[in-house]
């Protein structure tokens, strides 16, 4: 399977903005789901900090639809539609679907709660194994403490089981 979008580091938005419109009509128009939406490119679609280079807004009578169970519906949504396109994996973080600012909220709890794990690991001098999530999430984290003292960061698990753990680069005194 070739994929599309990215020729070496180089991620041709533009290009997948305007191939993503019509699919994501299409797919709308099959599950019958009454939405709007707004593709934005370049600094406008990171502009929540998510670093993306395209983001789609959804709004309309069925946005509780795409947020129900944390918004499993819109997830899914933006899988189908990269598969879709073919859109290399390297550039999935790049690409960002959102409805009801869910998901700029969700990286705001995201760092507040590395912020709150690191200040634990560093009083407690324990590590702390935060809950599985996705990979985008995983590296919201991080990110989040990729400069922060006293702590260091790892992944471990597999698949969907796969979590953040937060260690304590410092050793507290013995007594």
């Amino acid at each position: 399977m070739a994929f599309r979008y990215l020729t070496g580091e180089i991620f041709d938005r533009e290009g997948f903005a305007a191939d993503l419109e019509p699919i994501l009509r299409s797919f709308l128009e099959a599950a019958h789901l009454s939405l709007k939406f707004r593709i934005l490119t370049g600094e406008a679609a990171g502009s929540d900090g998510s670093g993306s280079s395209v983001a789609v807004l959804f709004e309309g009578a069925d946005t509780g639809l795409l947020l129900e169970h944390n918004a499993e519906l819109l997830l899914a949504l933006e899988h189908l539609v990269t598969r879709a396109l073919r859109l290399d994996p390297r550039a999935h973080e790049l690409v960002r679907f959102d409805a009801a600012d869910y998901r700029t909220t969700r990286l705001a709890e995201l760092r507040l709660s590395a912020q709150v794990a690191a200040q634990r690991v560093r009083e407690l001098h324990q590590p702390f194994r935060m809950s599985p999530m996705s990979a985008r999430e995983r590296r919201v984290i991080h990110l989040a403490l990729a400069n922060e003292k006293g702590v260091r960061t790892a992944s471990e698990g597999e698949g969907e089981h796969r979590r953040v753990v937060i260690y304590p680069t410092d050793r507290p005194e013995r007594r």
